[in-house]
Formats: structure tokens, sequence, C-alpha cells
């Protein structure tokens, strides 16, 4: 999983892509709509289109290519973000109310990764902001963060429509040093896989950092 999410070739992920697509091609449309929590509209001929919010932008996913785009300009996306966005509807089913957050290594496999999660999440958020807490709120608020009564300071970001982050900190005292951590909704699992949470917080970082 690790080579997956830190290679800059993103072949594999294309691959996987193409993959899920025919998959999704089989799926009964209006069930995708009930377990992504997205709006789904029918056109002419059996097809239609799926929108729904995906990092706070309204994506619009055809029913008959399953290729997310822009409704706007109509151009697709990213091919990281198609694969994220497919992830999530092949692997989305009803879940129960999410009850609170949980860490990557709560996720399933996420013990083995754990090491590597943190290295590549609250490490770089820490070596980039250290104690400027008011510079990491307010890149949190610049990226439309919500912020949450957690930790020192947290912000909730909402991803996909049923998938959401929360960024937390610490400031520390004499016997700890300051901390960051990513957490997931506690029903991450009935929606992504956890290669693919471990993408989404990987993609995270970078927004902060730019």
């Amino acid at each position: 999983m690790n080579d997956l999410i830190m290679n800059e070739d993103q072949a594999p992920l294309e691959r996987r892509a193409d993959e899920l697509r025919l998959e999704l091609l089989k799926a009964d449309k209006n069930q995708l709509a009930f377990t992504t929590s997205t709006t789904f509209e029918e056109g002419d001929g059996g097809t239609g289109s799926f929108t729904f919010p995906y990092w706070g932008n309204q994506v619009v996913l055809s029913s008959e290519d399953y290729i997310a785009r822009d409704p706007v300009t109509q151009r697709s996306l990213p091919p990281i973000h198609q694969a994220m966005i497919l992830y999530y509807f092949f692997t989305s089913r009803s879940s129960p109310p999410s009850g609170g957050w949980i860490s990557f290594s709560e996720l399933a496999d996420g013990q083995f990764y754990n090491a590597a999660f943190q290295g590549y999440t609250a490490k770089k958020i820490l070596q980039h902001f250290n104690q400027d807490y008011q510079a990491f709120e307010d890149k949190c608020l610049e990226l439309s963060g919500e912020k949450i009564s957690f930790g020192d300071g947290a912000f909730k970001f909402r991803i996909l429509p049923q998938v959401a982050i929360l960024l937390v900190y610490w400031k520390g005292d004499d016997e700890f040093p300051p901390s960051y951590k990513i957490l997931f909704e506690d029903t991450a699992d009935y929606h992504l896989p956890t290669d693919a949470c471990a993408i989404l917080g990987s993609m995270l970082v970078g927004k902060l950092q730019n």
C-alpha cells in the first residue's frame, strides 16, 4: 500500500480506476446513489449522472463512463481524484451513524501501515507549522475546514458525502512535545478501503503545505 501512496507514478491508480469503472457499470444506479448519499439524475437512453461535493466543490460523475467532471467546465478531474471517487462508489455500503473519530491505526489493516502514515502526515505537519498554531488554524480555515472542539484545536474536512477527516493539534507541555494528528470518522471502513483513506490524508497534508 505504501508504494501506491507515495509513488509519483499514478499508473497503478489509473489501472485500478479502470477496473472499478467496469464493476460500477454493472451496479444499480439508484442503489449507488443511496449508499453514497449522492443525487442521481437519469438522462436519455438510461444514462445519467451523480452529483455530490468532493473537497468542497461540486462534482458530476457520469453513469455512462464513470468519469468525474467539473460541472461548469466539463473537464475530467485528475487521475488521483478519479480513483478516490471510484473507490468511494465501489466500496460504500450502508453504515450506522458516525459516533466519533478513530485513528488511522484503527482502520482495517491500519496498524500495519500506521508508522508510515504518521511519517508522511503528522510528522510533516509538525515540521511545517511546528508551534505556529495561528498559521495552522489560518490555513485550515482557508481550506474551508470547520472548527471543532477537540484537543487544543481541530478542524473537520468533509471530503465526500460520508467521509470526513479531523485534523487535531495538541500544544504539548514540559513533559510532552506538540503534536498533530489526522483522525477519520469511525464509519470510514464502510466507505473507503484503508489505502484510499491514507491517500486522502496525504492529499490534505499537501494542501496544508501549499
